[in-house]
Parts: C-alpha cells; structure tokens; sequence
C-alpha cells in the first residue's frame, strides 16, 4: 500500500483544490489517519491557507494548522534569495515527516503558482515530490484552451517529470469544454505510458462563482443589514448602480450583486423594492461604497423590512476602486458551504472512476469505519440503484436546500409536495436551483381520485366515507404515504415541519407493518469516530412488552445488516446475566428468549447492562464466555425513556453523529425527522430511505 501522494498542477487556476477534495474523500473511506500537507503557501501573517481550512474541517482532521505546512511563500522567498535554498527542501522535509509521523497517508498539494517564481514553480514540485518519496498527479488547466494547447502542455509536464525521475501516476486536464472531452480523452490515449491513469473533467460554471460571504471576505465589508443565511448566495453577476433608478431596475438580474455610492438611498429602496415584488429577478446583494451609510430613517425603514433574502455592506473604498478589487476576487470552495460543496463532490463523482484509482494507490479497505466513510457510503449505495424518494414539505427552508444537494450529489430522484410556483419562489428567495425536481400539488394533479378511492376501499370498515377520504388526499403526509403505497414513489421523508404522529400515523394505517411483525420501531445509527453502533427504539414505543422488545432487537438487527454493521445484540438491563429479580429485568429476559427462538442465526445477549456489553474488560468479569459481551454494535433499551435520554447523553458526551430515527418493521420505508433536524439531518435520512427501499426489493 502506498502511504502518500503528491498533486501538482502544471500552471495557475487549474481547480487542483476539487481533485483534492476528491482524493481526500476517497483516501478517508480507505484510511484511519490521513494528513494533508502544502510544502508551501501563501499566507500573511496571522491567516490561514484556504485549502488547508477546506480539507482539515470537510474532513475533521485532527492537525494543528501550521503542522501542515513546510514555508509560507514569503519564507521560502527569503531563503532563495540569501542563497539558501537547500534549506527550502530540507525545511520542507522535516516539517514533512513531522506529520507522516502520525499518519497512515498523506496527501500533498503542490504549491499555487501566486510567486515570482511561476516558471519553474512545476519543476520545483516534482522535485519536491521525490523529496518526500510521493507519486505524482498532474493538474492540467483545460480552461480556454484549445485541445492543441493542452496536449502541448501534457507533453510537457511528462518531460519534466521523466527528466526529474519521478514516480509519474497520470494527470487530471480539468475545467475543459464539454465539447472538447472525447479529442482529449483520445490525445491522453495515444500517448500514454505505461500504467498511466488519466482524468478529463469539464469546466462547471457553478464551481466558478463567487459568493457573497467570499466577496464580503475579500472586500472586507462590514454586513448593515441581512444574516448568515444569505452569504453563501451565488453572485452571476456584477452590476454597477450610478444611473437613475428606472435604468439600473432593467439592467438588474437573478443573482447580481449591485455596487452603489452609499449616498444613494433611492437605488437602494428601489432595488429592495424588487425583493419584494414578483415581477423583478431577485439581486443577490447590495454594496454601499465610499463609507457612506443611508440616513437613520431609512434603516429604521429597511430595518423593519425582516428576512429578506439578500444582504446590505458597505465598504470605504470608492465605487471604482471597489469594482477593481471585486475582479480580482477568484471561487474558492469552503467547508462551511454545503451547497457548493455538494455540487463539487457530485460533479468528482461524475467523471472520476474512484476504483481505478484506489486500485493504482493499492489502497485497501480500513478496519474502522468512521462518521466520514459511513455517510460516504450512503451516497454511493444510494446512487448504485436510483430511487424515488417524495418530501411532502416542499415550502421548508431545509428540505429545499437538502433537495438540491441530493440532486446535486445525482444520487435520488425526487417529488416535492406543494404549490409548484410557491415552491419556486421560495427557491428562487434562497438562491436555490432544483434542477430535475418533480413537484405534486396535493390541491391540484391527476392522482387525487385514485388515491382517494383505494384509501376509502382500505379504511371503509374503519368509518371511513368517499368524502372523507377525499379530503384527507389533501394532507401531504397522507398524500404522500400513498404515493409510496401505490409504487408512485419508493419511500417517504416527513417531519421537519410536522410531529412524528402526524407523519407516521398514514404509515400505520395502509403501508402496515412487515408479515411477522406487531410493531414499528426506530433504531439510531450512532456514528463513531472508529465505529457505528445501532441504539433501538429511542423514538416510537413508550414501553414495549417482551415480544414487542423481541421484534426491535430482530428489526435493528437487519437494519445492522443492511448497512454493513456486524449483528452483535444487547438486550439492555439494570442487571446481568441471573443477578437481577424484577419485572423490568424478567421482561429483558424473556425478550431476550423470544428473539433467539424466532432468530437463532443472531447472536443476541440478555439480560445485560450497558458497560459490560460495550467494555471488554467489564465484560471478563461479568460475562467471559459471551460472544456479545464487550463488543456489541446492537443495544436494545428496555423503554423509550431510557433509549431517547441514553442515545441523547452519548452524542453530546462523546460528539457521536446520531442518523436517524430510521423507521423499521413497515412494508416500505418511511422515515420520520426532527423538527429541529438540520439539512445534513434530511440528507442522510433521504440516502437511508433510498437503501432501504433497495433492499425492500431484494426480498
């Protein structure tokens, strides 16, 4: 197995920073301890490196910013220009093999061409590669460029890196034209070396713009009105406010950002008009230069106008010379924008064959699983077998964000529920683009009938009139219950507006429970960071009785199974093996019986508590001949009260990620959420629900 890899790219702005992120993802599902290093970068005083803050907190890595680093650009500068340039190489080095101390892998990236030093600055990376004793990935800008320009540049950089004997692994050409994809994938062809492997991805304009937290960054602007939710807003455009009012509102489009003296209160009000109206694009934000701030009645006025979706800053730099600095601003991705990130990791993902290159690094699989590769895994299970997945609350902030992640990532297909054109101009308020969306509305499609008359032939016996049925086709729970009870869609996602009874309770009533089972139940999958353990029922049944119990440790079982997660089963207890007496202990027991008569293939232990089931030197004392004690991956609370506080105490205890409540025990998978739940929250549960309905088919 390899233990490091050097990218590199050949010129400037040749997007290295997504190859990274793709590396990095696929290096972290393979590896327990991967570092990423910079031989050097440039940064002032007192800052960080971007690419360092991206990969470092996408991926939770647990260095120290400057462990990660050789020299700044300004250090390294110095050093050749007193002469000393071996002490760039060996500063490097030993900065270097500081970090490859407490690593397994270490990805490196090369250097970013911002120095005097732009001619030889590819020479000076190979060399650096064969310093730490890396292979090489080449980065080769394809942007603007004919397929002539970059095969000359191919063969360029393989000149260079033969002549420096290093160990050559193939080239990414990145950012290349759409159109220009299959003559460069044949140049790569003709002449490539021997076990070479090489990469074309096409430019993405969505990768390359600007956003308005970058912007404010950059101009360092100070925010007079708006908040946090606005700054990750894509900026298509720039426009520059000195006209009259009427002239900059027909000049104005979606996702502009508008540059206007401080002094000019009309364009301002004008342009928070459009905001407003439903006959003007929506701008994405306002600029005020010059220093200048609107009067304190217009605030007070602007001020009260609460949740708009666009930002006011204000800069002291003058109009021009805002717009100047503004050009000089380049995309960058950054962790805390999920949006764009998801679009980067989607499009990697796309046209890079991740196999192809675990197989050329000779990675193999880790022994630990952790939060990173689980939810890795989720996205690739659930992209293996595309499934229809339907979101009955199409208006909520955070299930329009997650819903483009995931379509985005290419991974679900999805139905929206709700007015088509509010849902629209909600995602057209949060600068939202849902791309392959199907949207239902539950007062207007062509299904209400047939729907409403299978949901009366069901539910007659119960009391149940057409009428009544009719109505309650209405409701986006039931509606969409029954898109998935009819096989119009494969699994349902509810709850980040609605209670749990409310978004189950359809579920109860004619999906039903599995042949064999008298309960649904939940389990939590507690990701770890070397682990994931599954904790059940913490969200559904008050107090199960024994063959209820029995059932939630059979169904946490296969929904172990079903992610991969060896079935080891606790059957918690106050009490251990024979110790304890009671009736809450005998319940545990007999649970315990009744699951290991109807699943003799589980390895289930009961009565037992907590500490010896999780510690393998408790359980040497307690329990040294059980194959569960000390290392169980299943726990079954005996109650509700038990499960949701002790599932709650240890993710705030020990920063485990909770995923779930995943429903078990329905014929098909629908999944409940917080109403507190965030938009990773939705993601993941959506990615579960699709898995589940994979698996609903191989049965």
């Amino acid at each position: 197995m390899s233990k490091n890899l050097y990218v590199a790219a050949a010129e400037a702005d040749s997007g290295k920073s997504l190859i990274v992120l793709g590396l990095m993802s696929i290096l972290t599902r393979h590896v327990k301890r991967v570092g990423f290093f910079r031989p050097i970068v440039h940064i002032n005083k007192g800052q960080n490196d971007p690419d360092i803050e991206l990969v470092s907190r996408h991926f939770n890595l647990p260095f120290d910013h400057k462990s990660m680093f050789g020299l700044t650009s300004d250090e390294a500068f110095d050093l050749f220009q007193n002469g000393r340039s071996d002490e760039i190489h060996t500063t490097i080095l030993t900065k270097y093999k500081q970090l490859e101390s407490s690593c397994d892998f270490v990805l490196c990236e090369g250097s970013d061409y911002t120095s005097s030093l732009k001619p030889f600055e590819f020479e000076f990376n190979a060399k650096l590669a064969n310093n730490v004793g890396a292979p090489i990935l080449a980065v080769v800008n394809g942007n603007e460029k004919s397929v002539v320009d970059i095969a000359d540049t191919i063969q360029l950089i393989k000149n260079v890196l033969i002549r420096e004997k290093c160990t050559y692994l193939g080239v990414f050409v990145n950012r290349v034209k759409k159109s220009d994809m299959g003559a460069i994938t044949g140049v790569l062809d003709k002449y490539k070396l021997e076990d070479e492997i090489d990469f074309v991805i096409p430019e993405l304009d969505a990768l390359q713009k600007l956003t308005i937290r970058q912007i404010s960054n950059a101009l360092n602007a100070k925010m007079i009105y708006g908040n946090d939710g606005v700054l990750d807003y894509d900026v298509n455009e720039f426009l520059v406010g000195a006209m009259n009012i009427e002239n900059i509102l027909k000049r104005t489009t979606t996702g502009c950002l508008v540059l206007t003296p401080g002094d000019r209160s009309d364009v301002l009000l004008g342009l928070f008009m459009t905001l407003l109206s439903d006959n003007f694009p929506k701008i994405a934000g306002i600029i005020l230069t010059g220093g200048g701030t609107p009067n304190k009645e217009v605030m007070h006025l602007i001020n009260g106008l609460q949740k708009l979706p666009a930002a006011i800053f204000k800069v002291d730099t003058d109009t021009y010379t805002t717009a100047m600095n503004l050009s000089k601003v380049k995309a960058k991705l950054t962790a805390d924008n999920e949006r764009r990130m998801a679009i980067a990791m989607g499009h990697f993902e796309t046209h890079v064959n991740d196999n192809v290159l675990i197989e050329k690094i000779e990675l193999t699989p880790a022994s630990v699983v952790t939060p990173v590769m689980f939810e890795y895994e989720l996205f690739e299970r659930a992209r293996t077998d595309r499934k229809h997945i339907v979101l009955p609350e199409g208006l909520d902030d955070r299930i329009l964000k997650a819903a483009e992640i995931l379509l985005n990532r290419n991974v679900v297909d999805l139905t929206l529920l709700g007015n088509e054109e509010e849902i629209y101009k909600k995602a057209a308020s949060l600068h939202i683009k849902l791309n392959g969306v199907n949207i239902i509305d539950p007062f207007d499609n062509d299904l209400i009938n047939d729907y409403a008359s299978t949901y009366f032939r069901l539910r007659k016996e119960k009391g149940i009139t057409r009428e009544t049925a009719f109505d309650i086709m209405h409701d986006v729970s039931y509606l969409g219950t029954m898109m998935v009870y009819k096989g119009h869609a494969d699994g349902m996602v509810s709850g980040a507006a609605h209670t749990t009874q409310h978004t189950i309770r359809p579920a109860f009533e004619f999906i039903k429970t599995k042949p064999g089972f008298s309960i649904v139940s939940s389990c939590f999958l507690m990701l770890f960071e070397d682990r994931v353990l599954v904790y059940g029922d913490c969200a559904v049944n008050p107090n199960p009785n024994d063959a209820e119990l029995a059932d939630i440790a059979i169904s946490s079982a296969d929904t172990a199974k079903m992610f991969g997660i060896e079935t080891r089963i606790a059957m918690l207890s106050y009490s251990t093996g024979s110790s304890g007496k009671g009736v809450d202990v005998e319940k545990v027991r007999k649970a315990t019986e009744i699951a290991k008569e109807r699943r003799p293939d589980l390895k289930i232990e009961g009565p037992i508590q907590y500490d010896a089931a999780i510690d393998a030197t408790v359980a040497r004392l307690k329990m040294p001949d059980s194959e569960v004690a000390g290392k169980a991956t299943i726990f079954i609370f005996p109650d509700l009260n038990t499960g949701n506080n002790t599932y709650k105490a240890v993710q705030r205890a020990s920063g485990a990620v909770a995923v779930g409540p995943v429903s078990q025990g329905l014929n098909k998978p629908v999944n409940d959420l917080s109403r507190g739940c965030l938009v990773k929250d939705i993601v993941n549960t959506v990615l579960i629900t699709a898995i589940q309905a994979q698996e609903n088919i191989k049965k």
